[in-house]
C-alpha cells in the first residue's frame, strides 16, 4: 500500500482530484488531496498566506504519515513539492509533476511565454494582493476537455491566488536531487503549453516523462488514464 499526497495548484483546492481519488483508494492505496491555505474549505487570509506557509501546510501532512510518500504536484503545485522535497528528503519517495514548473534553486522562474493563454487572462486585485482568472476564460484556459458540468464545479470553487513568491531556497543534490522525479505532460495544455513542459523536464531531467492528450486539467478530462498513469509508478 502507499500513500499519494496529492497538491495542487493555483486557484484550485483539494475538490480537483474527486475523480481521481476513488480510482486510487480502489486499489489500496491511502489518498490524501489538502486544501492549501486559502483554498478550498481552508479560510487562512489572503494577508496571511506566505510560500513558506503553502510548503508547510503539505508538510504537516507528510510529517503524520509513517512511511514515505508519493507526492504529486499539479501546475502551481510543482514549486511546493520541490520544495517540500528539500525539507523532508526521507518522508518523499517519489515527485510527480503533472504538468507542473520543475525548477530549483538558482534556476530562473519560467515564464509562460507568449503562446500561453492564461497570463492575459489573469485579474490582479486592486490592492496587488491577489489574482483570479476571468471567468469567460477559465473553461478555454483549463478545462477545454472537461464537462460542463466540471466547468460548472470550477467556477463555483475557484478561489483568489495569493501573490507570494514560490523563493525556493537551497534546493540540493543532497535532498531534492535524490528523490527520483516524473513528468506527466498534458500535450493539448494552452497554460502550461508542452513546449515550456519539454523546457523544464529537459533542463531538470526526470526519471520518467509520461505524455497524456489532455487539456492542463487530466483530473476532470481523463481521471481513469491519469489514476492508472499514477499507479505504473508503484515499484
Amino acid at each position: 500500500m502507499e500513500t499519494f499526497i496529492l497538491v495542487h495548484g493555483a486557484w484550485h483546492g483539494g475538490w480537483c482530484w474527486y475523480k481521481v481519488i476513488p480510482l486510487l483508494e480502489k486499489e489500496g492505496h491511502r489518498v490524501e488531496a489538502l486544501d492549501m491555505p486559502g483554498h478550498g474549505r481552508d479560510k487562512t487570509p489572503i494577508s496571511e498566506i506566505t510560500f513558506e506557509s503553502y510548503v508547510q501546510s503539505v508538510c504537516g501532512i507528510i510529517d503524520a504519515q509513517s512511511e514515505p510518500v508519493i507526492l504529486v504536484g499539479h501546475s502551481w503545485g510543482g514549486h511546493i513539492i520541490t520544495q517540500v522535497a528539500e525539507y523532508r528528503p526521507e518522508k518523499v519517495k517519489l515527485l510527480v509533476y503533472l504538468t507542473a514548473f520543475l525548477v530549483a534553486s538558482g534556476e530562473p522562474l519560467l515564464q509562460l511565454g507568449k503562446e500561453s493563454i492564461l497570463m492575459p487572462n489573469v485579474i490582479v486585485s486592486e490592492d496587488q494582493s491577489c489574482t483570479t482568472v476571468r471567468a469567460d476564460a477559465v473553461k478555454e484556459v483549463f478545462y477545454h476537455d472537461c464537462s460542463d458540468e466540471d466547468v460548472a464545479l470550477a467556477k463555483l470553487l475557484l478561489v483568489p491566488q495569493a501573490r507570494v513568491s514560490p523563493a525556493l531556497s537551497n534546493i540540493t543534490e543532497h535532498n531534492f536531487g535524490r528523490i527520483p522525479r516524473v513528468y506527466i505532460e498534458c500535450l493539448q495544455d494552452v497554460a502550461i503549453t508542452p513546449s515550456r513542459q519539454k523546457e523544464m523536464y529537459t533542463r531538470l531531467p526526470c526519471q520518467k516523462v509520461i505524455s497524456m492528450n489532455t487539456s492542463h486539467s487530466p483530473f476532470f478530462s481523463a481521471p481513469v488514464e491519469l489514476a492508472k498513469n499514477l499507479l505504473s509508478l508503484i515499484d
